[in-house]
């Protein structure tokens, strides 16, 4: 089979894909990745010729995260897709039957954050600007209700409460100690770490290794599954029509943007 994205670099190698986000310069979550990602995990979920996977970035960029400003330009229709086609990402990873590494080569806050976080292992490159987290409350954005408790699920409830309210951000070494990644390296050695682990868990029959996920990850498949997808995504964006709070948006990404332009 054949593996082809616009906004990803898809190399099949022997027997597993890796799957590189390549969608401009810091690989912001827009709907178009959104709609890559689900269809290819759907695809090599199916595909027999694939024991495998890893997600990864570029080297020193991961994802920056949401497109917040492709988001303050769409329409009510635009957002609600782009919501749903989030969340059935998140189920397309989360349900991935094969083994699923993340290599996570720069920073990747917020959206990315979760995205990492449902794959089965990963593996976080260090380095100064090298982060994840969740730092809405900065942006005056809340937190869809299905990514608050993926994230719950991994820091748990109180500690990621108390984390989203600091608009808290984690270098590779705290979150290696948070147990949000598994190992902490050299962004260099990232893929090569994340390829050596894959083989690892490749060994494993198929089988016992789809079936042993399923019911070691039974909580988190509730939180991804048992919920109506629709429904979620269309509070996400009644919530957001607050005129107030969009003001508080627009006023966020104006200063953004003004910093920027001094840096430039």
């Amino acid at each position: 089979m054949t593996y082809a994205a616009d906004t990803l670099n898809i190399e099949i190698k022997e027997n597993y894909a890796i799957v590189q986000l390549n969608n401009g310069k810091v690989n912001a979550i827009n709907t178009p990745l959104l709609t890559d990602l689900q269809k290819t995990f759907e695809a090599l979920d199916k595909d027999v010729n694939i024991r495998g996977a890893i997600l990864a970035g570029r080297p020193h960029v991961f994802s920056a995260g949401l497109d917040v400003m492709s988001l303050a330009t769409m329409n009510e229709t635009q957002l609600q897709d782009f919501w749903e086609r989030y969340m059935y990402v998140m189920q397309a990873l989360v349900g991935f039957s094969k083994p699923l590494v993340c290599a996570i080569t720069g920073y990747a806050p917020a959206g990315a954050t979760i995205l990492a976080l449902c794959t089965d292992y990963r593996i976080m490159g260090k380095g100064a600007k090298h982060v994840m987290g969740m730092h809405e409350f900065k942006m005056h954005m809340q937190i869809p209700e299905m990514l608050c408790d993926v994230y719950a699920y991994h820091l748990g409830e109180l500690k990621s409460w108390k984390a989203v309210q600091q608009a808290k951000l984690y270098n590779s070494d705290e979150a290696l100690a948070e147990g949000l990644v598994d190992e902490s390296v050299e962004v260099e050695e990232v893929m090569d770490r994340a390829e050596q682990y894959l083989k690892k868990l490749m060994i494993v029959f198929p089988k016992v290794y789809a079936t042993s996920k399923k019911y070691f990850r039974r909580e988190l498949n509730k939180i991804v599954f048992d919920r109506d997808v629709p429904n979620l995504a269309k509070e996400t964006v009644e919530f957001n029509k607050d005129p107030a709070l969009q003001a508080k948006v627009v006023e966020f990404m104006m200063s953004l943007a003004s910093k920027n332009k001094k840096k430039a």
